[in-house]
């Protein structure tokens, strides 16, 4: 079969006006990047139409080191459904430059299920990640200017907690210090860097809806706390404004097309092992305002993307999915078993969500190994279809897009069972998902996470959702238990507040919030060849 740039560079794209008219917008409106791109203005959300939209999650089991196909799924899914005759929109994540150039080498979907064009989508595409990262690193300028400029007057921070960020895996910059030199070089402080699918503006702009909420949020940035306990905030330095205009063009959702000219949407790209894992609100809603049927994912397995999308997105947008599809490959289940795909079942149940489970079908799995997981999972009482749009593009996907159908038309849909209630405890919220989500017996915390839940109470902070950090490998913090293991210990080792994102960061065992690299890094298979990108997928 032929290479995922391969497949891509042979498909002849329509131009992005088109696929603007073909879903009813005005191409008088959209801002073109280029004959295939385009940004599209917040406003044309209409609420109306977004209650009436089928929307779809589509999450996994816990995944193998390359994945279970999320994205492909997703892109296939809607390319069946276009050929069924509904109006489907896909709505996706941007993929970061971290691991396009670290261990994926690409995240715009495979073979003939794809949102193009590819290269531009994996590399800078529309500029959003970079005006995320520099709109935090202004940020993180400012405040350093304001220490230094401020410091004769006896203003002081004992805490700062406003990092860097970057869009490249580099542990090295995990922990830094700034400000050596002389007096003019600044003051000197312990800091560091994130990746920027990590940073509370990538949340900030994912969680946003509208320019004006998203103003708001930038100046509730907590940047740091005073010697009188007090937090100090982007507001209360004066250039909420300053940051707002960085991102303007940032907050329009991305529109772009998949192989078969489907209307897809991307927009934001938050990790889900480090942060909320969702694309942005205002691009989910695009979707369900244009479309019958509007299809996301939520990164890595249902216990990290699945769960925040339902208590974090879903919870700030006010949205319910018709379905949610769960994806298994045999791979993943060699690797974690049965028990790990019931306990993501039971997981998705206990929100109350109607589930299709979906064997994304890789060149190695046989029609006997498909027949042998079709009534596992049939046997289980839950819809099965398999997903062949990889090899096959749409054609191949469509008894997955008429079972996801007909399960949403014979269903009715349920509203959301939350994790947690607003007002249950900071403890009590990170307790009852790592309990009831992950199986653990006990939680524990840093004298340092302990700290932090005591400064959101005194910022009456604690009715904020929970975003746990944690490796995405295994229920547990540990990366190498796979399965559905139960009486695990979860250790919290900080808690990170995102004021202005309105949620808190619990990071749990090992997992940094700045990747590294491995040893052979997908930079090393990165050229241009006779003028063409080489490498991508």
């Amino acid at each position: 079969m032929k290479t995922d740039i391969e497949i891509a560079r042979e498909i002849e794209l329509s131009p992005i006006s088109a696929i603007a008219e073909s879903i009813g917008i005005n191409t008088e409106v959209i801002d073109t990047y280029g004959k295939y791109i385009a940004k599209v203005p917040e406003t044309l959300i209409d609420e109306e139409r977004v209650a009436k939209s089928n929307l779809i999650l589509v999450t996994a089991i816990t995944p193998t080191k390359s994945g279970n196909g999320k994205t492909t799924v997703s892109i296939g899914l809607a390319l069946g459904m276009s050929r069924l005759g509904k109006k489907a929109i896909v709505a996706l994540r941007e993929p970061s430059l971290g691991p396009c150039f670290g261990m994926k080498g690409g995240a715009a979907g495979g073979g003939y299920a794809q949102v193009l064009p590819m290269e531009k989508i994996n590399l800078h595409f529309t500029g959003d990640f970079h005006a995320i990262t520099s709109a935090h690193n202004m940020i993180t300028a400012l405040l350093d200017n304001y220490i230094y400029q401020h410091q004769e007057e006896g203003f002081k921070l004992k805490q700062v907690l406003w990092k860097r960020v970057m869009d490249v895996n580099d542990r090295n910059l995990r922990y830094i210090t700034t400000g050596q030199g002389g007096p003019k070089d600044g003051v000197t402080l312990q800091s560091g860097f994130d990746i920027t699918p990590a940073s509370e503006i990538m949340a900030i702009l994912c969680l946003s809806t509208s320019l004006d909420d998203l103003r708001q949020r930038i100046d509730s940035i907590v940047l740091g706390i005073r010697e009188d306990d007090k937090p100090f905030t982007v507001k209360d330095m004066g250039v909420g404004g300053a940051i707002t205009v960085l991102l303007m063009d940032a907050i329009r959702p991305n529109l772009v097309q998949t192989t078969e000219h489907t209307p897809a949407f991307i927009h934001g790209g938050p990790f889900a092992n480090i942060a909320h894992g969702c694309n942005s609100i205002l691009a989910t809603k695009m979707a369900m305002t244009f479309g019958e049927y509007a299809i996301t994912e939520a990164g890595f397995g249902a216990d990290l993307g699945a769960e925040k999308f339902f208590d974090i997105k879903c919870r700030k947008a006010g949205i319910t999915p018709a379905a949610t599809v769960l994806i298994v490959t045999s791979a993943a289940l060699e690797i974690n078993g049965w028990e790990n795909v019931e306990r993501h079942l039971d997981n998705l149940h206990r929100f109350g969500q109607t589930v299709i489970v979906c064997l994304n079908k890789f060149p190695h799995d046989t029609e006997e190994k498909i027949a042998e997981i079709r009534s596992h999972i049939e046997a289980l009482g839950v819809p099965f279809a398999v997903n062949r749009s990889y090899a096959e593009g749409g054609a191949g996907a469509e008894e997955f897009a008429q079972t996801v159908i007909n399960t949403i038309e014979a269903t009715e849909k349920k509203p959301l069972n939350f994790a947690y209630a607003d007002t249950d405890g900071v403890k009590e919220k990170i307790e009852k998902i790592c309990r009831d989500m992950y199986g653990a017996a006990e939680v524990t915390y840093s004298d340092e996470a302990n700290a932090a839940i005591e400064a959101a109470y005194a910022m009456n902070q604690q009715h904020f959702p929970i975003c746990i950090a944690k490796t995405q490998y295994s229920f547990s913090t540990d990366s190498k238990v796979t399965g559905a293991p139960t009486g695990h210990t979860v250790h919290i080792r900080n808690i990170v507040i995102n004021s202005g994102a309105e949620m808190i960061v619990a990071v749990a065992g090992a997992i940094m919030r700045m990747p590294g690299l491995s040893k052979s890094p997908q930079a090393e298979r990165i050229d241009i060849v006779n003028g063409l990108i080489e490498g991508l997928s």
